[in-house]
């Protein structure tokens, strides 16, 4: 079925454009943003978590409230207050492009970085390839990584890869921890090939972990359907956070899935640009934590890739 884009109405999100194949659809918000703020099959749940309410106060220069939100979003790595707390507030502009759109914020204040997503849906199947583009519009160099984060609906379970490349006497991981997360915590399976995450919505404390992911893919599980979020990891690169890749936190309404680039220093007018690839697959059971099971899932569903997007 042909790819169709339309604005429509989303509650308290205002106007946003529905990008859908008549099997799934998504919705990107240009009231504010750029954000994907829904992504699932049509008619039925959003994997995305919707948090309007949640909110982070910003340090001055910037001043004010940046409010999660939930859905998707393009921050720029490390982290920092009020760096990376910019308000993503103000309608942004959008244009239509094959099969999805482009979609541009305006020079954030105080940082000038320029976000922008382009978001294209597959035709042939239940496929999105997301570009992130950070461009730096200040008049000297800026060092940062692009850091896509997906705010995932709570209840879910996600998978995350473990390196398996043999290095012989040196370590082949780094596993980088934040200073409330807690190694006994009862939502993490430390597991030989896989670091499984509960998400529990009766667990507010929040966990975060990250690791470098050259697998290049995460799963979530839920709503009984499969969501796989796939990048390239860049070996020999340079990465934020003590050398991770990929990042992963949860609380208690969501559980975000965060992929990044390498740092790089980014020339004046230059810009920075990051691919993500998202996949939704119905009717696949959630897996226990034996890896067995894990491993059924990803040599049918992650490893084996169709090549029709390719």
């Amino acid at each position: 079925m042909p790819v169709t884009v339309k604005e429509v109405n989303y509650g308290e999100f205002g106007k946003c454009v529905e990008i859908s194949n008549g099997t799934v659809d998504l919705l990107v918000t240009v009231d504010v943003g750029p954000r994907i703020i829904r992504f699932g099959f049509v008619g039925r749940e959003n994997e995305l978590c919707e948090a309007p309410q949640a909110s982070q106060p910003v340090m001055e220069p910037v001043g004010g409230v940046w409010k999660i939100k939930g859905g998707h979003r393009l921050w720029h790595s490390p982290e920092n207050n009020p760096r990376t707390y910019v308000p993503d507030d103000q309608p942004v502009e959008w244009q239509e492009v094959e099969n999805g759109i482009k979609v541009k914020q305006k020079v954030e204040p105080w940082v000038q970085i320029e976000k922008e997503m382009e978001i294209t849906l597959a035709s042939c199947c239940d496929r999105v390839r997301i570009v992130h583009r950070l461009t730096n519009r200040n008049a000297w160099p800026v060092e940062f990584a692009a850091w896509a984060l997906t705010v995932m609906a709570p209840g879910g379970k996600e998978v995350v890869p473990q390196p398996q490349r043999d290095t012989g006497l040196l370590g082949n991981r780094v596993l980088a921890l934040w200073p409330y997360s807690k190694m006994n915590d009862h939502r993490v399976y430390w597991g030989d090939k896989y670091i499984v995450l509960q998400q529990d919505p009766n667990t507010r404390h929040p966990f975060k972990f990250g690791i470098n992911n050259e697998d290049g893919w995460a799963a979530y599980f839920n709503h009984g359907n499969l969501f796989i979020k796939r990048f390239v990891h860049q070996m020999g690169r340079k990465y934020p956070d003590f050398g991770v890749s990929y990042e992963t936190y949860t609380t208690d309404f969501m559980l975000e899935m965060e992929t990044l680039s390498p740092m790089t220093l980014v020339e004046p007018g230059d810009t920075l640009s990051h691919v993500e690839e998202w996949e939704l697959i119905g009717d696949v059971e959630m897996p226990s934590n034996d890896e067995r099971e894990i491993d059924e899932v990803v040599k049918k569903y992650i490893v084996c890739c169709c090549s029709c997007c390719e």
